[in-house]
């Protein structure tokens, strides 16, 4: 009875749990509707903003060109400059049954599809801040111009440390309690509707109770075990990206209570990330600099010196968030991402150039093989045949698929340019995971449903939590996306 006494209780009327781009959309949604809202954030307030803070705020967005987009993004002197492809609702979904193999759920695409725009501009009417991605999404042309590929271009200023900044400030403009260090550990439950959550903090338990609970705590890349259990035998020394605090207990908390598992548990997010570079998890300050992502202009080797992927099949925006699991296959789960001195001008300032990188760089390939303990006589007859099988007649063009390939084995469709040019430069990466494509199943509202395919009365759930979009890949930008227009669905009804 004692322990009973002891135990906080308090009232309100929606919780959110999880404090990263969804759960704060879905504060919103909820706030401007006069609803008393709490936010539940694991973390203390300065390792608050989930996986969210640890993103370049990239949103993947449909719209008709850059005179569609200036009434969303901050004016820039380089506009003048600029060349914005269109990204139609077509491409939109195109891309997304592409890179999931046709795994992506067609409902929840097609509301992604048609209300990601009108989302991001009803936040920027909030107070959220939006600008084209010139450092990630575009090159600089010989006649000074920029031209952005790949159908990504939106982000938000500040990157995803700008972006929760903007979420919390709005969010306390509008009364909403926000509690730091309370990590959700069950719901509570009467006659099969959810009326609460119970949570740790460091003053004890609590029992929150409130009409509607929005879960958008994640997924389970943070956790080892899970990791193990659901992608597999070597998926625990994968690097965490971002918050150590997604840890499955939401998913496993409304499973318990009968909701349906959704999306593909057996894959993931995952990426080329800094292999050596002390403190290369959940690093607030490098956040997103610690990936490698001018993948496609080189060439990639595994420790044997020897190539394993096309690493200019498409665009980065469809590529990269599947390669670190192909990585992770590898000797060791280290790779070399080698480029020469033609490339090594071309190499995002901002993940190549950061404080305390990891690189080898010498004067010829079998020196540099020598430096990164690869063998010599391998790595030379790679890159000579990759050199020797290039296509030396169409021109090398970094913002379309080019075409110029190399014939080598493996094949590399696109940006095959011959790395003939000293110094060369090998960076090492490894499998940095982000987030796991597994949660719970919930209508196209983000009501989550149980395993009869009825809505459990007072739940409901976006962000990584929500699962069904993707599947293997993912196309840069839509999870941010998903986190905005599901997070403010569910959130117009809790």
């Amino acid at each position: 009875m004692a322990l009973q006494d002891a135990l906080r209780r308090e009232q309100t009327e929606v919780i959110v749990v999880g404090g990263g781009n969804a759960g704060f959309t879905a504060v919103h949604a909820a706030a401007t509707r006069g609803r008393k809202v709490m936010l539940l954030e694991r973390g203390t307030e300065d390792m608050a903003g989930g996986n969210s803070f640890y993103t370049a705020g990239a949103t993947r967005i449909v719209h008709d060109g850059l005179e569609d987009l200036q009434d969303l993004v901050e004016h820039d002197d380089r506009h003048d400059r600029s060349v914005v492809p269109p990204y139609s609702a077509d491409e939109y979904r195109a891309d997304l049954e592409k890179v999931t193999e046709g795994k992506n759920d067609p409902e929840l695409t097609d509301v992604l599809v048609k209300e990601v725009s009108p989302t991001l501009r009803w936040l920027k009417s909030l107070g959220l801040k939006y600008r084209l991605m010139y450092e990630r999404q575009a090159y600089e042309r010989p006649d000074g111009s920029f031209l952005f590929w790949g159908g990504l271009h939106v982000g938000n200023v500040g990157g995803g440390e700008g972006l929760i900044a903007d979420h919390t400030r709005v969010a306390r403009e509008h009364g909403v309690d926000i509690r730091y260090g309370y990590r959700a550990t069950s719901l509570i439950t009467d006659g099969g509707k959810v009326i609460g959550v119970r949570a740790d903090t460091d003053e004890g338990p609590v029992e929150i109770f409130a009409e509607s609970v929005v879960l958008t705590a994640g997924g389970f890349e943070s956790n080892p075990e899970m990791r193990r259990e659901y992608l597999g035998d070597g998926w625990e020394n994968a690097k965490v990206r971002g918050t150590p605090y997604n840890q499955g207990d939401m998913i496993r908390a409304a499973l318990s209570i009968g909701a349906d598992a959704g999306g593909d548990f057996s894959t993931c997010h995952s990426v080329q990330w800094d292999a050596y570079t002390p403190n290369n998890e959940s690093n607030r300050e490098l956040t997103n600099r610690l990936t490698r992502q001018s993948y496609f202009l080189g060439v990639i080797v595994n420790r044997n010196g020897e190539r394993f992927l096309d690493e200019g099949a498409d665009y980065r925006n469809y590529t990269y968030a599947k390669y670190g699991r192909e990585i992770l296959k590898q000797p060791g789960s280290v790779a070399y991402q080698i480029f020469d001195s033609t490339l090594r001008g071309m190499l995002r300032t901002e993940e190549y150039d950061m404080p305390g990188i990891s690189v080898e760089s010498a004067d010829s390939i079998a020196e540099l093989a020598r430096k990164i303990n690869v063998d010599e006589k391998t790595l030379v007859a790679t890159v000579e045949d990759y050199n020797d099988k290039a296509d030396r007649e169409i021109e090398f063009d970094p913002t379309v698929k080019d075409g110029k390939s190399s014939d080598a084995e493996p094949k590399k469709s696109n940006w095959a340019l011959p790395l003939e040019a000293g110094p060369f430069y090998a960076y090492p990466v490894t499998c940095g995971i982000t987030f796991t494509f597994g949660g719970v199943k919930t209508d196209t509202h983000g009501r989550v449903l149980n395993g009869d395919g009825e809505h459990i009365e007072g739940l409901y759930a976006a962000g990584e939590m929500l699962g069904g979009l993707f599947s293997s890949n993912y196309p840069g930008g839509s999870g941010l996306a998903a986190g905005c227009v599901f997070g403010r669905r569910a959130g117009a009804l809790a």
